[in-house]
């Protein structure tokens, strides 16, 4: 064995892997012949530095796909955390509510008779059928005290139901409005922003939330046009989401407010599920409220009498 301090002695087998016969004749070069003829090749220093540029943006590609996925396993962390906070806010978007909203009314169907009831201000119910013809008929029915009624009653058997005649039965901005020109309005959510804009008096801009809003529940808006309408005010700006709330008679819903030209704000309360306008009221001063009944197309006529 040769002596491990002895400098002339061959490396280790460990070292170079098998030991070679020192005595067999060295193995065939075949570049040899390349290099005798036309020298060493230069270095390729422009070569060396794209392959290097290519190292360094493969290693902070995979760097930034790691910081990438811990980002978003941070914010997956981060909402599960706010949802079992006891009194987090709903993360549902408001004009998501809409939106659904907006689905609902499009599966909607139109019936015979459009109808609508109403309590105003507590003390007030007002009934009004109207047909596709541009035919109306109205209910007051006071209730008062001691007059032996209620807010939940209907006009049925109680109430004098008589043509409306004169003034169209319906308005928007103060302006007459027809049963056709109702019809008529666009199904597309930018369309009827632009018709209801155009329709409203000089320097109300202020009311376009409003009176998109009337086409949801107190006008006989065919299902198209009420989905338009949800859809349009979902990306009004003024628009505000409040949470879910419950109306005057204890109906839960979600409410939504945006301002009237006056200063006030009046707030909607709607029930996604039904795409149904549950109350309508206006805060502050002696705003009045509107709490809605009924509201949509039936084949039930009027009890006329």
């Amino acid at each position: 064995m040769a002596d491990p301090r002895d400098p002339h002695a061959p490396p280790a087998p460990d070292d170079l892997g098998p030991v070679r016969d020192p005595h067999a004749p060295p193995a065939p070069d075949d570049l040899g012949p390349v290099r005798d003829l036309y020298g060493h090749p230069a270095s390729a220093p422009y070569a060396q530095a794209r392959v290097w540029r290519r190292v360094v943006a493969a290693r902070r590609r995979r760097r930034l796909a790691r910081l990438s996925a811990l980002s978003l396993a941070t914010a997956a962390a981060l909402t599960v955390a706010l949802m079992l906070v006891p009194g987090t806010p709903s993360a549902v978007p408001g004009r998501s509510i809409l939106l659904a909203a907006a689905s609902t009314a499009a599966s909607g169907q139109q019936a015979a008779y459009w109808h609508i009831g109403r309590l105003h201000d507590g003390d007030r119910l007002t009934e009004l059928w109207a047909t596709r013809d541009g035919q109306a008929w109205t209910c007051t029915l006071p209730s008062t005290p001691g007059s032996g009624s209620s807010p939940e009653d209907s006009c049925a058997g109680r109430g004098r139901v008589v043509p409306v005649t004169g003034r169209a039965p319906f308005s928007m901005a103060g302006r007459d409005l027809t049963f056709r020109q109702i019809q008529e309005l666009p199904a597309d959510p930018e369309a009827l922003r632009e018709r209801v804009a155009a329709m409203l008096p000089a320097g109300s801009a202020g009311l376009l939330a409003d009176a998109l809003s009337g086409l949801l529940w107190s006008k006989p808006s065919p299902p198209a046009v009420r989905a338009a309408a949800y859809r349009a005010l979902a990306d009004l700006p003024d628009v505000r989401y409040l949470g879910r709330r419950a109306d005057p008679r204890g109906r839960s819903g979600e409410a939504f407010s945006y301002p009237l030209p006056t200063g006030v704000r009046r707030t909607l309360i709607i029930d996604p599920a039904t795409s149904q306008v549950l109350a309508s009221t206006d805060a502050g001063g002696t705003g009045g409220s509107q709490i809605v009944l009924t509201a949509g197309w039936t084949d039930q006529a009027p009890d006329l009498h």
